[in-house]
């Protein structure tokens, strides 16, 4: 029997929707502040996912911007749908993490999933993690999680409902609470499903940490009442410490040649219950329909490893392994893998292609704490074990102007490799510097360089990285190991006190704080899976 392995998406991938139009399956996952915005994969057969677009790639599709957004902030849990032979895409925009949540929830509309995309129109702003459900008699609604800011309150106020017109995209008549979740706590996500005349309501419940679930209800009509199932949770491993796929949950239904599946949120611990390096990831299980109520194929709630492949894939082989080799020319954009902070990069201005073929050329801009304007690319870590090397060309003129190879989870958590002058020896000097939240120390010594172009390694196996540099010789290791695993959102929320969403990175950057008029020249990223 043909097996898939989970996460179908590995590495910080998470709040995967999912949707089926024709032959074609897609899954849209949330990207925070990464930027473009909203990543959407495509499959034929749930086995092999290739990305197909990020629609959220041009600044007019967050009017308020995300520039200056607080870490994990930005784009949280997008809902894809199709109505009408248009492609329906929801997201918030999620501003501020108080008492307060300032949740601007925006809707875009394609005639392809490649777009173009619509200009966003603003729905509400009440809640997150909202979701259109269009009904078989013509009615559109609109569902979302309310946030209620009343210190007396506990924030989450169960889900509401909305009648959604299409055309004029905004909200009418009389917003209702439909569903106040179960006692498993926080209701949120919520996607509804219609099939053989019920109405299927599918919950994340309990937060997005350990204690992470999916839940059911069903109803004969959209007002209720609605029955919780009786396989509750749906999915979970909040009671199975040892299971691999940790924080279950956030799921989403899935029909492919009679079969059913759910995508669901999954991370897995470098140890039990430990820190989660990949983030949040993607994951795929079977279902099965019993008395009218969908349950896991294997009998439980706790997700498994590895799941049987839908017969409608036929033999395909899953593809594992991500690694990549990026190569810079004058003709060839850069790979949909590079992120960028908060904001798009542009071309000529903050990097060239052109300038030097052949190399990829960052312009210095503002540092690694900045919440604004970063020239940073980078891409996510989907393995425990992978080595990433690039060549600089760098010639620093002071010692505020620096570059070099960076792992990256947020403005408060990194671990850097640059290269600067030191004018004391007059000399270019490499080291590495860590940012832990409000902490800030050296990783190694500063190392002197002679002139020209120097290599970089960083190699990441689970907890630990160790990074490696070579000038005129072989690979040098520059300093002692490094902690990989406080790139994560586990320990980031111990050090920060509150939650965290995304996940570790590892890209090339370059800042100048002086006249942000110098510049670095990368040649050919590499990034290889260790398997």
């Amino acid at each position: 029997m043909n097996t898939i392995q989970n996460p179908i998406l590995p590495g910080f991938a998470p709040d995967a929707s999912a949707l089926h139009v024709g032959e074609d399956y897609y899954i849209a996952t949330s990207t925070f502040e990464w930027w473009p915005g909203i990543e959407i994969y495509h499959s034929k057969d749930l086995v092999n996912w290739e990305w197909a677009a990020a629609p959220i790639a041009r600044r007019d599709m967050v009017p308020s911007e995300l520039l200056g957004n607080y870490n994990s902030g930005s784009l949280w849990a997008p809902h894809l749908s199709y109505a009408d032979g248009l492609f329906w895409l929801v997201y918030t925009d999620v501003k501020s993490s108080t008492a307060f949540k300032d949740t601007l929830n925006y809707v875009v509309t394609a005639p392809k999933i490649t777009g173009p995309w619509s200009e966003p129109t603003l729905v509400t702003a009440s809640g997150f993690d909202p979701a259109l459900f269009h009904d078989d008699d013509g009615r559109h609604y609109f569902l979302n999680m309310l946030f209620d800011w009343r210190l007396e309150n506990p924030g989450f106020a169960g889900t509401v409902i909305q009648e959604f017109d299409p055309v004029t995209r905004q909200l009418v008549g009389e917003r209702r609470h439909f569903y106040r979740g179960t006692s498993l706590g926080v209701c949120e996500g919520p996607q509804i499903l219609k099939k053989d005349g019920w109405y299927y309501l599918l919950c994340a419940a309990g937060g997005t940490g350990y204690l992470h679930a999916a839940t059911v209800a069903r109803a004969k009509t959209l007002d209720g009442p609605w029955e919780d199932s009786p396989y509750f949770p749906l999915l979970t491993a909040r009671d199975d410490a040892a299971n691999p796929l940790q924080k279950s949950g956030h799921a989403c239904f899935v029909e492919i040649g009679g079969e059913w599946y759910i995508t669901h949120i999954c991370a897995r611990p470098l140890t039990e219950r430990g820190n989660c390096t990949l983030g949040r990831e993607t994951a795929l299980q079977k279902i099965e329909w019993t008395d009218g109520w969908p349950r896991l194929a294997n009998g439980t709630h706790h997700p498994e490893l590895v799941i049987s492949a839908p017969k409608a894939a036929g033999n395909v082989r899953q593809l594992l392994d991500h690694s990549e080799r990026v190569t810079f020319a004058p003709d060839k954009d850069l790979p949909h893998t590079f992120k960028t902070l908060r904001t798009p990069l542009t071309p000529e201005t903050d990097y060239s292609l052109t300038a030097r073929p052949g190399w990829l050329r960052l312009y210095g801009g503002q540092t690694l704490s900045s919440h604004h304007k970063q020239t940073l690319f980078a891409r996510r870590w989907q393995h425990f074990a992978f080595t990433a090397k690039v060549k600089i060309d760098f010639v620093p003129q002071n010692f505020q102007q620096v570059a070099g190879l960076v792992l990256f989870y947020d403005t408060c958590n990194w671990i850097y490799a640059y290269i600067t002058r030191d004018e004391r020896i007059n000399a270019r000097t490499l080291q590495i510097l860590r940012c832990d939240f409000k902490d800030f120390t050296y990783g190694s010594e500063a190392v002197p360089l002679p002139d020209g172009e120097i290599s970089l390694k960083v190699c990441v196996n689970g907890a630990e990285a160790q990074f490696y540099y070579k000038a005129d010789g072989g690979w040098q290791p520059l300093g002692d190991v490094q902690p990989a695993d406080h790139l994560s959102d586990d320990y980031v929320e111990t050090r920060r006190g509150r939650c965290a969403f995304t996940g570790a990175m590892v890209g090339i950057c370059a800042q100048d704080m002086d006249a942000h008029q110098s510049h670095a020249d990368f040649a050919c990223f590499d990034y290889e899976e260790q398997r």
